[in-house]
């Protein structure tokens, strides 16, 4: 697989989302994931995300044990600043003592002594950005991280943060479907010289075609909850429509939709013509994290990179990519907003 920079770093064009192993989509299998793991690095991955919050520390635990002997292979990624509160509920909380606890676990999970990206996953609006990316700045001069990211976030908060210390990468949701960064973000990131990388690249499944009945999802899918309004069965019923011209070009470029929406996803140039975004698919599935991997190559003309941009856009889609509540408390969400 070809490299892209990331900050200081070369990765892979494609990263691995590692969170589907252990949460979010039901429940995984350790042993599958483990060779997944091993598998993705032989397949050409260099790039790796998790979090502390995936699975409540399973996930970097999962990577620690099953990739220790490996961890010169790969760039690392983590996050913090996500915690559990008494009634149950996820909630940001970027205060600095709770960032430097979480990265000690953190490195103890993961068996490593340094973490290459150590990402705020969301932003805490009881404390103001810049104390927080001060705490992370600590850790960069402990040697504990290598460089700070940022998730999620909008472009005003990315500019007061990186004025705190150099941001290396900030991670959003950006697909066909989610286009959230396409409203000032991406073109800050340029300015400013961070990277970005693109999560869900696939809509939660939704692109790759495989997702045809949301009936039978589970309480502790992620579609079944926060990610509601799009897998409603309604909306769900008419955005599955766009997936018959969209299988049409996919077909035509000989590829599968997966790979078509990932290729669209990379084909994305700057204003200097470079093509920079890293996306992040996720998979607990052996054989869809090697198709994921085979859409580096896969070249996209002019004419199919239109055709897609009409077809699939959050003008065509029905629903919004998260609930009502959550939408309010993204940060990144203010960039649309305006």
């Amino acid at each position: 697989m070809l490299t892209r920079k990331l900050g200081p770093f070369d990765v892979s064009a494609i990263g691995l989302g590692c969170m589907n192993c252990s949460a979010g989509y039901g429940p995984g299998d350790d042993k599958t994931s483990a060779h997944l793991l091993n598998k993705a690095l032989d397949a050409g991955y260099q790039f790796l995300d998790t979090a502390s919050m995936y699975g409540d520390g399973h996930n970097e635990t999962l990577i620690g044990n099953s990739l220790r002997d490996r961890r010169n292979e790969y760039i690392l990624a983590s996050k913090c600043g996500l915690i559990i509160n008494e009634q149950g509920q996820r909630i940001p909380d970027g205060r600095p003592q709770t960032l430097k606890r979480q990265c000690d676990e953190s490195l103890k999970r993961l068996k490593t002594d340094c973490i290459d990206l150590y990402y705020l996953h969301r932003m805490d609006n009881n404390v103001a950005i810049e104390e927080s990316v001060g705490a992370l700045a600590e850790l960069v001069a402990q040697g504990k991280i290598r460089s700070i990211g940022l998730s999620e976030v909008s472009s005003a908060t990315l500019r007061r943060a990186h004025a705190v210390h150099p941001i290396t990468a900030l991670q959003s949701e950006y697909s066909l479907w989610s286009r959230t960064p396409e409203a000032g973000i991406l073109k800050v990131c340029e300015k400013l010289g961070v990277s970005f990388v693109a999560f869900s690249p696939l809509g939660r499944g939704f692109l790759s075609g495989k997702a045809q009945d949301v009936t039978h999802l589970t309480a502790d899918d992620i579609r079944c909850n926060i990610a509601r309004p799009r897998f409603e069965v309604d909306n769900f019923a008419q955005n599955t429509k766009l997936l018959i011209p969209f299988g049409a070009i996919a077909e035509n470029n000989h590829c599968s939709m997966a790979q078509l929406a990932i290729a669209w996803l990379l084909a994305q140039q700057n204003s200097a013509g470079e093509k920079t975004i890293v996306p992040i698919p996720g998979t607990k599935h052996i054989d869809y994290m090697l198709e994921n991997a085979a859409a580096e190559p896969i070249e996209l003309d002019a004419t199919t990179m239109h055709e897609l941009d009409q077809l699939i856009n959050e003008k065509t889609v029905i629903g919004t990519r998260y609930n009502e509540s959550l939408m309010q408390s993204i940060d990144s969400e203010r960039d649309a907003a305006q």
